[in-house]
């Protein structure tokens, strides 16, 4: 495939018009205040001494997701700092779980308070209970429940992304006015659907190389990665289920989501990306509703390489915005 789908002279013009189902916020507000009704207590485990960490340390957490499901995360921070700290809320790559807390050590070692978390059914803490059409015929998690948004996969998990944000608040030593999202690929579309989501309880937004953003051109041109599980599936229900699909797909779309989200933005694409290509991620850049966002550009990255990002140019664009830890 080419090494970009459009020049950068293109990208930076691209904004596509983009059709919102009328109900979206309607669903989003049901969606949320379902979960919310569940209730639930957030618990946190200190779990320091079985990592042998000594700078920084670990509660194990768990907090009510979707349907008052519990969700595992970990929670880091600087040894010796009692707080109110700044804190990044983390979520991951496709079919990645959280991980061990020695795999999330840049922030609380640059004085943050990080919440690492999981993606229910991807990794192995925060097991998905759901049910929905479309799993028998393709592998992973893109068809997972498409015949219909009220039973779509990534319902799921964006409530749980939003109800980290909620958990915050019962989490010790945590600072509610500067909450910032991050993540790579499907978790900077993730990070995306929260801050459209969670309005002014957001302090900032880092998406790197977002996925789960314009679907109905991605699914056209994306290569390799996710996008194609569900061409897969279209292919094989041609005939009846495409625009049903992709109306599916619109109520979780990155590309809305950024048009209600009005945080800081630090964005990053990597042109010779063929798993979110370019035109996507300027897709919900350019539709980004904020006027404090920024691209980073890397000419000659594929998605791996867009994907790590920079952590110490993300940690200076924080301080810039007064979102440093108080050392």
């Amino acid at each position: 495939m080419p090494p970009t789908d459009l020049g950068l002279d293109e990208l930076l013009r691209y904004r596509p018009e983009l059709t919102d189902p009328q109900d979206f916020d309607e669903f989003w507000r049901r969606t949320l205040a379902d979960a919310r009704s569940h209730g639930g207590a957030v618990k946190a485990e200190r779990v320091t001494e079985q990592y042998s960490l000594r700078t920084v340390e670990v509660d194990d957490v768990r907090f009510p997701g979707w349907n008052g499901e519990p969700v595992a995360a970990w929670l880091l921070r600087p040894r010796g700092m009692d707080g109110p700290l700044p804190v990044v809320v983390t979520y991951l790559g496709y079919c990645a779980g959280r991980g061990l807390p020695t795999e999330h050590l840049f922030w609380p070692s640059a004085g943050y308070a990080q919440l690492v978390v999981d993606s229910r059914g991807q990794g192995h803490d925060t097991p998905d209970r759901g049910i929905g059409d479309g799993t028998q015929w393709v592998e992973g998690f893109m068809t997972k429940g498409i015949d219909s948004p009220e039973n779509y996969y990534y319902r799921r998990l964006i409530t749980d992304c939003v109800r980290a944000v909620d958990a915050v608040a019962h989490l010790p030593g945590l600072d509610t006015g500067r909450i910032v999202l991050t993540g790579g690929s499907q978790g900077g579309g993730l990070s995306l659907a929260v801050a459209g989501l969670s309005g002014d309880g957001v302090a900032a937004v880092m998406p790197d190389v977002p996925f789960l953003c314009h679907f109905r051109h991605a699914v056209r041109i994306a290569g390799e990665g996710p996008y194609p599980e569900i061409v897969k599936y279209l292919r094989w229900h041609s005939r009846h289920r495409v625009e049903p699909a992709l109306a599916t797909l619109d109520y979780f779309d990155g590309a809305h989501f950024a048009r209600r989200a009005t945080a800081p933005a630090l964005f990053s694409v990597g042109l010779m990306d063929p798993v979110c290509p370019p035109s996507t991620v300027y897709a919900a850049f350019n539709h980004y509703a904020g006027e404090d966002r920024t691209m980073t550009v890397w000419p000659f990255a594929d998605h791996s390489g867009g994907c790590g990002s920079n952590p110490p140019a993300q940690l200076a664009w924080l301080h810039g915005r007064g979102l440093g830890p108080e050392l």
